[in-house]
C-alpha cells in the first residue's frame, strides 16, 4: 500500500472576479522513504494541492478529492482528527521562514511546545530533543541559539530552523515548499544539500514543491510536473531529464543555467506567460506557449503512458 495517495484532486478559490480552479484532477503515488518533486511555475497550483491536503487552504478555497495516508482519507477528516496527523505524520516546511515563525515566542517555544504536544514528552526532554534536531540541520552553538528569537537570525540560518522544525516529530512524509527560494545562490546549496542529507538519513518520504528543475535530481525519485493546475508529465528523475516528453518539461530544464554551455549561449526561456486561471483556453492550456503545437493541439489532451510508467499529456509522438 502506498504511504499517501491522491486520486482526483480538485481545488477551486472564488474571487471577486470568479472561480478559479488552481487544481485540476490531479493524481499520484508517494511510497515510504520515497522521494517526489512537484515542478512547475508560479501558480501553476503545486503548493494548493499540498495545503488541501492538510486541510489548510485559504477561507474562500475548497477542495474534492482523496488522500489517503496509509489508507486513512485525510480530506474526509475533522479538524481535531486532521491535527493528529500535521506535524507528526505529515510535516510541511513552508517557503518564507519569516512569516511562519512566530516572531514574538522564541524558537524555544515554538520547537518545545510542538514536542511537548505531538510527542508527549516533559518540557526538559522536548528542550533537549529541539537542541539535537537544531544540531542537526549545523545551527551552531544550538544549546544557547535556542533562546534567540527569529529575527535573530539570518534568512539561511531561519530556513534550517523551519527544517528542524519540520523534523522534530520523525514523521513518515516531509513537504518542503521552495526551501531555498528568496536565499542566495550559496546558501541555496547549503539548504538543497541539507535536505537530501536529512532525508536520505532518516529514511522518511518527501515531497519537494519548486519551480527549479536544479534542485530536483539530488532529493528525488520521480518528478510530476504542473501546468495550470494539472499534471502534464510524470516520470522517474532519468526519464524527465534524459527524455522528456513535454514541450513544457524540455522548456524548463533548458531554462536551467549550464556551466558546460558556451559563455555566448543565451539563456533559453519559455516564450509567454501562463494562462489565465480564470478563463483557461479550449484544448491544450500550452499551445499558445509551445513552438510544436499542431492542429490536435485545439483538443485538450489526455494524460497517457509513454512507456515503463512515463506519463504525459501532450499529442506529440515523439520527443520535443
Amino acid at each position: 500500500m502506498p504511504l499517501l495517495e491522491v486520486k482526483d484532486l480538485h481545488v477551486r478559490f472564488e474571487t471577486p472576479e470568479g472561480e478559479v480552479h488552481a487544481v485540476r484532477g490531479l493524481d499520484f503515488t508517494l511510497e515510504p522513504g520515497e522521494g517526489l518533486a512537484i515542478v512547475g511555475e508560479s501558480g501553476s497550483g503545486k503548493t494548493q494541492a499540498m495545503l488541501a491536503i492538510l486541510g489548510l487552504l485559504a477561507e474562500n478555497g475548497t477542495s474534492g478529492g482523496q488522500a489517503l495516508y496509509q489508507g486513512a482519507d485525510l480530506m474526509a477528516m475533522e479538524p481535531h482528527e486532521l491535527n493528529r496527523h500535521r506535524g507528526r505524520d505529515i510535516a510541511m516546511i513552508f517557503q518564507d521562514p519569516m512569516t511562519s515563525l512566530n516572531p514574538y515566542l522564541s524558537i524555544e517555544r515554538q520547537m518545545v511546545e510542538v514536542a511537548m504536544h505531538h510527542q508527549g514528552l516533559s518540557r526538559r526532554e522536548a528542550r533537549v530533543h529541539a537542541v539535537e534536531m537544531l544540531r542537526a540541520v549545523r545551527i551552531p552553538d544550538p544549546e544557547s541559539r535556542i533562546r534567540q528569537y527569529p529575527h535573530q537570525f539570518s534568512g539561511g540560518m531561519r530556513q534550517r530552523i523551519l527544517i528542524a522544525m519540520g523534523l522534530l516529530c520523525e514523521p513518515d512524509i516531509l513537504i518542503a515548499d521552495e526551501p531555498t527560494t528568496a536565499l542566495d545562490v550559496t546558501v541555496q546549496a547549503q539548504i538543497a544539500g541539507l535536505v537530501e542529507e536529512v532525508v536520505q538519513r532518516s529514511g522518511m518520504a518527501a515531497i519537494l514543491i519548486t519551480h527549479d528543475l536544479g534542485v530536483v535530481a539530488g532529493v528525488s525519485d520521480r518528478v510530476l510536473v504542473m501546468y495550470a493546475g494539472e499534471m502534464v508529465e510524470y516520470g522517474t528523475v532519468e526519464q524527465i531529464y534524459r527524455s522528456p516528453r513535454h514541450p513544457y518539461t524540455r522548456g524548463l530544464i533548458d531554462s536551467v543555467p549550464r556551466l558546460d554551455r558556451a559563455d555566448d549561449d543565451a539563456l533559453h526561456a519559455i516564450p509567454g506567460n501562463p494562462p489565465n486561471m480564470l478563463s483557461l483556453p479550449s484544448g491544450c492550456c500550452f499551445r499558445d506557449r509551445c513552438s510544436r503545437a499542431f492542429e490536435a493541439c485545439a483538443e485538450a489532451p489526455e494524460l497517457r503512458d509513454a512507456g515503463d510508467g512515463h506519463l504525459k499529456r501532450c499529442h506529440l509522438e515523439e520527443a520535443p
